[in-house]
């Protein structure tokens, strides 16, 4: 419906055969306009009712459009038409567009007048105007009527309510936000809204992705066509089908469809869209997910159903609970004019800006520094530099390692060949030959190991070389791997020295001739000849056998997929895999060493007790684990702690707060044991420690993955359950327990580990991996408790300071040994910058240190750790699983400074990091620098690091020292 001025000397025939005359020409000439509808989404048939003042002549119209920048869809609205028409009546015109007819329904003349003059000047009147975009000019004159009265050119007349106002606002800003777009921000936005995963494995290019998809098709279609449910296997999205059903019911919507089965030319068709890379056709493929009722416009309770289905399709049952509220928070930002609804193009400003929200924040308090790349960083290298390079690489990262193995091969070498060179000599090499040499040069290989394998698990020993100078040129982290090194040297001895026994000493002695077997007849008793079985049966071969089947046993259960649960087996044989199997099988190697000292006692061709040697090899490490496991058990009943507290957090895991043992010194980074005598006698766990040095607690976090651990879990929270907060400031409130009935808990350590050595580093990057973090969450507060006792000292230096110069006669007075220790040397701390990388998969596992989070971003002024959240769970940023997730975060942070998902300062991002991003990043920031890179998790990601940590240090001045945490 149009309002058209109309002179009034004309009689309404008159007036209605010129109005629609001019109303066609008039429209003729717009044919060309973009739309009179959305483009992407119009009807074939729309109804239009619009209110405006057609001009009397061309010229003016297209000056005045001109001035006020109206065009495509809207019609022209002149100022000057209400002076110019003043002595005119409006008549009301009914319009009916039809693809590109226009048919004039109906002309009537209204009865109602306007209201009367408020005597606004003509420059106030103007600049009004001038400020509402045609839309709203529109809409104002729907209720605007000419009376038969003239009206004045210096006054206006008109009462603009609230709505109006909030409508030219709105437009005001549609019209500033359609000048801000560019298209390098568009190209920007376009990442942050993508269909089709860049996981699925195939190329980005539509043709290739699409025979994926149409293979997809045919396994799923039934009789040629494919059901709605299916869509999402179809399209890749087999974890996320109520998102894939949201696309599904969108896509029907544009082709103006309502089905619940499409044909493979129509799935095609969707395909085509998802896969378009127009900015523009993703934007409204994600509007019309959420606009169900086609109306153009999202309103909250939309808002709210598209934040539950991007939540459930990324598993955060926490956001979905909250969905109501994050709508609202979105409405609010998006909707300040109170409207009850946004448009497209509100959505669309959102993505364009999405640069500034995705930076919104840093872990810090202070302002994070650039990261443009340092060019002058990388040193140019050709094919023979980066040979050498890699030589060096090789050399510097593993000379550690290289020259211990060396040592360890030639030591076994030398025994060897200075044993099978003796029997070569012996009257028995007659009798036996070469396989009586091999089998004594390998028993010589077997006692060394059996000796050194008990070095590398003294813990105590090995702690206390860490701090010497030792740590420089003995690789301590790789104990355990050394460890496993030497079972495998002594599994060969085992097959060489008992093999060439039993399958070739054996028959010879028992078939040899009775010349041959004189040479030996004196090692045997009555020098008689014995036969199979009564070589067997001797001590040696009761001693020896029995050796190598517990040891067999051991070694099997000891192997990663039996003592890590991966074996299954059928009941009552599952109890031989797990942890319990492998510790207690551990300890049949204790009645091992027994036996390896009663079979070295009793030999057949040795009878001096000099040249029995097996004893001289085990006496010093055989002592020195004894004593270890004496100190163990004695340590652990002079540290006596009480529980404090006890939480239960999300993802199986909970955490002991104790008391901290008097005397106990410890190290971030180092780890101890727990026993409950309650469950267990015997079994003794290693976990790390996430108190700092300077807290005056001891804390550990557990992961129930064991039945031990499940136990520890049971007897603790049946005494005592509450929610988790570590942090100084609430430790008063720990202390609270009744300890009658609390069961015994038994600590033993503390243990070195790789971590502890943070403090030879001038930069850290510290990697966990789910519960991994905790060896590292130590560090992160124990640099904030030295950051916090230097800024203490430095206030302290400077009241000193202070009063010194206040009291200066008394202060001369002062012997030097008397001044205050304040005022003396501060300890200098290596580190000056920690970047913490935490990885996981649940978003309840940021419940385990949410206090310590807090308290990072709270006090460190200086900006010295920077922490980045992961979550995998989450699709990665840029996928349209994650946008609406990603703009509630980063509104949501702007307003309230807290992350919905982690539930604290530090910002949340989604997938995997790029690590080869990180290390550069990195790399740029701190150039000349030495970075520690310590890791704890699953060995997957180690290889990774390690190997950018290589390439890394040879491309930048940057030089990076990798180091992996063993249990």
């Amino acid at each position: 419906m149009y309002m058209l001025p109309v002179e009034r000397e004309r009689n309404n025939n008159n007036a209605t055969s010129d109005t629609k005359k001019k109303l066609s020409d008039y429209l003729k000439m717009r044919q060309t306009s973009s739309s009179f509808c959305r483009s992407s989404s119009s009807k074939l048939s729309n109804n239009y009712r619009r209110s405006f003042d057609l001009p009397s002549d061309h010229e003016d119209a297209a000056s005045e459009s001109s001035e006020y920048g109206v065009g495509g869809a809207m019609l022209p609205i002149f100022l000057n038409d209400l002076r110019r028409n003043s002595g005119s009546d409006l008549v009301e015109v009914t319009l009916e567009l039809d693809n590109d007819s226009v048919v004039v329904c109906s002309v009537n003349t209204p009865t109602t007048t306007k209201p009367t003059g408020n005597g606004i000047d003509d420059d106030v009147e103007r600049n009004l105007w001038r400020s509402l975009s045609a839309g709203s000019r529109i809409r104002r004159k729907l209720g605007w009527l000419r009376s038969g009265s003239s009206r004045s050119s210096s006054t206006s007349s008109w009462v603009i309510d609230d709505q109006e106002r909030a409508i030219a606002a709105r437009d005001a800003r549609k019209m500033h936000a359609e000048l801000q777009r560019t298209t390098s921000s568009a190209q920007r936005a376009l990442k942050g809204l993508r269909f089709i995963s860049k996981n699925r494995g195939v190329s980005d290019a539509a043709d290739v992705s699409w025979r994926y998809v149409e293979a997809r098709f045919h396994s799923l279609a039934k009789d040629g066509l494919l059901a709605r449910e299916d869509f999402g296997e179809c399209i890749g999205m087999v974890d996320s089908k109520e998102f894939a059903l949201g696309i599904f019911d969108a896509l029907a919507r544009w082709r103006r469809q309502k089905i619940a089965k499409i044909t493979k030319d129509e799935l095609h068709h969707f395909w085509l869209q998802l896969s378009d890379h127009s900015f523009d056709a993703r934007l409204q493929i994600f509007f019309d997910m959420a606009d169900s009722n086609e109306d153009g416009r999202i309103t909250r309770e939309e808002v709210q159903e598209l934040i539950m289905l991007s939540a459930s399709a990324n598993k955060l049952s926490k956001l979905k609970e909250q969905a109501e509220e994050y709508a609202s928070l979105i409405m609010e930002e998006l909707d300040p004019e109170n409207l009850g609804y946004i448009e497209l193009w509100q959505l669309e400003t959102l993505l364009l800006q999405r640069d500034t929200y995705m930076n919104y924040s840093r872990p810090l308090s202070t302002a994070s520094v650039g990261w443009s790349q340092n060019l002058s960083t990388y040193r140019p290298i050709n094919v023979f530099r980066k040979l050498r390079c890699r030589f060096q690489c090789l050399i510097l990262e593993n000379w550690q390692r290289a020259w211990i193995l060396v040592m360890w091969v030639m030591a076994i070498a030398l025994l060897f060949s200075w044993k099978f060179d003796q029997y070569r000599n012996m009257a028995a090499f007659h009798v036996m030959g070469n396989c009586l040499a091999v089998a004594k040069g390998a028993a010589e290989t077997l006692k060394f190991n059996m000796a050194l394998i008990l070095l590398p698990v003294c813990r105590n020993t090995l702690t206390w070389l860490r701090s010497t100078r030792a740590r420089s040129f003995v690789p301590f982290d790789d104990n355990i791997n050394f460890h496993k090194m030497i079972a495998c040297a002594i599994a060969i001895g085992i097959i060489l020295h008992a093999g060439n026994h039993l399958a070739c000493d054996f028959p010879r002695i028992v078939n040899a001739s009775p010349e041959k077997f004189a040479y030996i007849a004196t090692d045997f008793r009555n020098d008689k000849q014995p036969t199979y079985k009564e070589l067997l049966a001797g001590t040696e071969g009761v001693t020896g056998i029995s050796m190598v089947v517990l040891m067999s046993i051991a070694f099997i259960l000891a192997t990663s997929h039996f003592r890590r649960n991966l074996v299954r087996l059928p009941a009552p044989f599952n109890r031989l895999t797990g942890f319990n199997a492998f510790w207690y099988t551990h300890h049949l190697l204790g009645l091992v060493y027994l036996l390896l000292l009663v079979h070295g006692a009793f030999l057949y061709l040795v009878h001096k007790w000099y040249q029995k040697t097996t004893w001289m090899y085990l006496t010093v490490p055989l002592l020195l684990y004894i004593a270890e496991r004496i100190i163990r058990t004695r340590r652990s009943e002079f540290y006596s702690v009480k529980i404090l507290k006890v939480s239960v957090l999300p993802g199986n895991v909970f955490s002991l707060i104790m008391s901290k043992p008097q005397g106990f010194k410890y190290k971030s980074g180092q780890y101890i044991f727990l026993q409950c005598p309650t469950i267990s006698p015997f079994e003794w766990h290693p976990f790390s420690i996430t108190s700092a040095p300077g807290d005056n607690y001891l804390s550990v976090h557990i992961r129930t993955v064991g039945d031990w651990t499940q136990e520890l879990k049971r007897v603790f929270t049946e005494v005592n359950d509450s929610a988790c907060v570590i942090g100084r400031a609430q430790f008063c409130q720990l202390g609270h327990i009744d300890h009658r009935g609390q069961p015994r808990l038994l600590v033993d350590g503390p243990y070195g580990a790789p971590a502890q050595d943070y403090r030879n580093y001038d930069v850290l990057l510290l990697v966990g991996l789910g519960i991994g973090a905790t060896p590292f969450i130590s560090v992160l507060r124990d640099l904030l408790n030295n950051t916090r006792a230097e800024e203490q000292m430095d206030l302290n230096t400077e009241a000193s300071r202070s009063d010194d110069t206040t009291n200066s006669c008394t202060s001369s007075n002062l012997t030097p040994g008397s001044s205050s220790t304040t005022g003396g040397k501060k300890k200098s701390q290596r580190a000056t910058s920690a970047h913490f990388y935490w990885v996981t998969r649940e978003p309840g596992s940021f419940e385990w240190f949410k206090g310590v989070m807090d308290e990072v971003a709270d006090m460190d002024h200086k900006g010295q750790i920077e922490l980045h959240n992961y979550l995998t769970s989450v699709y990665e940023e840029g996928d349209a699983r994650s946008t609406l997730i990603t703009m509630v975060q980063a509104l949501n942070h702007a307003k309230h400074g807290v992350d919905i998902l982690s539930g604290t300062r530090v910002r949340t991002h989604f997938a995997r990091p790029n690590w080869k991003e990180v290390f550069t990043k990195i790399a740029s920031k701190h150039p000349y620098a030495t970075v520690g890179v310590f890791y704890c998790g699953m060995p997957v990601l180690a290889k990774e690091l390690k190997q950018l940590s290589h390439v890394l240090s040879h491309k930048t001045s940057t030089r990076f020292e990798f180091h992996k945490e063993y249990f």
